[in-house]
């Protein structure tokens, strides 16, 4: 790794290291960063890793203006979790707050975090909620509008069944919980939060949530959340993992085993339709059987039936499939 000196570092540490990972992020960070220099809380320090893009020379063009503020680091590419873990462990705040290198906060995002952490040294991770914008179906939504949390204190069950979800993009933690779990797994290119958090709250740690919009979330079609299938055989990945968590309870092993037959019977139905868009209905068959044997759904077991008889069909019932199947939650 190497580390370009950039900044004055005096002896008083921030509060607060902003952590940003950078791969193919030319064209989004500079409005990322003004996000984070225009928080009301400025006890913070900014640390951007470069985690081996190919657009190096592009990225360090945008940065030139901001190197005053921050500090850059260039790794040969680990991916996100790599990318992360380096810049935490460089950090000297007692809190990090990750920021995805597309991703905006709102100005009072720190502030209202930080006052959270600060006032209940118990909690190790606080989450706000992110609006999703970009080129998405859910542009315009909150992540907690599309996956409502049942409480205020996020629990293990929650965040495995995926009624509560956490955005990485508008939380912040202690970063001796970070460090104490484990830091994010690098063999995970996706859902390297999500593997995170269960892990936090199984150590028996505290994550909890306030309902304000804190930050917006960006979906694009070059983004890694953006193919729900390899988002959810990423997910498969994670629960296999819980499953061998230490003192992991009957009751939670059970509900692992319920989650991973409804990851399983979402991610045949996504390939379904993806198989039915590029006019194989043969493919569509296979796979929207398989999901309807956990869905159970009259208009699944329909549109199977008509392909079975006929695979002309298909094309006619596309716009149906498109309009009226309903669809799965996936990460967001």
């Amino acid at each position: 790794m190497q580390l370009m000196p950039n900044i004055e570092m005096d002896g008083t540490p921030p509060l607060v290291s902003v952590v940003v990972p950078a791969y193919q992020a030319a064209q989004w960070i500079s409005t990322a960063l003004d996000s984070v220099l225009a928080q009301t809380f400025e006890d913070y320090e900014i640390t951007v890793v470069n985690d081996g893009s190919p657009d190096t020379e592009e990225l360090e063009r945008v940065l030139a203006p901001y190197r005053h503020r921050i500090r850059y680091l260039y790794q040969e590419n680990q991916g996100p979790s790599g990318a992360r873990n380096a810049g935490i462990r460089a950090s000297r705040g007692r809190y990090i707050a990750p920021l995805d290198a597309d991703d905006i906060w709102e100005p009072e995002h720190l502030a209202a975090q930080v006052m959270v952490l600060e006032a209940d040294p118990s909690i190790d991770v606080v989450h706000a909620d992110a609006r999703i914008f970009g080129n998405s179906l859910q542009a315009g939504k909150t992540v907690m509008e599309l996956c409502p949390s049942a409480s205020e204190e996020v629990t293990f069950a929650g965040v495995l069944t995926r009624q509560c979800t956490v955005p990485i993009c508008v939380s912040v933690a202690r970063r001796e919980s970070l460090l104490r779990a484990g830091l994010f797994d690098t063999a995970l290119r996706r859902t390297e939060d999500f593997d995170l958090w269960l892990r936090i709250l199984k150590q028996g740690g505290r994550i909890t949530h306030q309902q304000r919009v804190l930050g917006r979330y960006r979906r694009h079609s070059g983004s890694l959340s953006s193919d729900p299938v390899v988002m959810i055989e990423s997910v498969l990945v994670v629960l296999a993992k819980a499953a061998e968590y230490e003192g992991i309870t009957s009751v939670e092993r059970q509900l692992i085993e319920r989650q991973r037959h409804a990851e399983c019977a979402s991610l045949e139905l996504h390939k379904g339709k993806r198989a039915f868009a590029a006019g194989d209905a043969k493919a569509a068959v296979e796979h929207l059987a398989r999901a309807n044997a956990y869905y159970h759904s009259t208009k699944l077991t329909v549109i199977v039936l008509l392909l079975r008889l006929s695979p002309q069909f298909l094309e006619v019932l596309s716009d149906f499939f498109n309009r009226f199947i309903y669809r799965p939650r996936t990460p967001v």
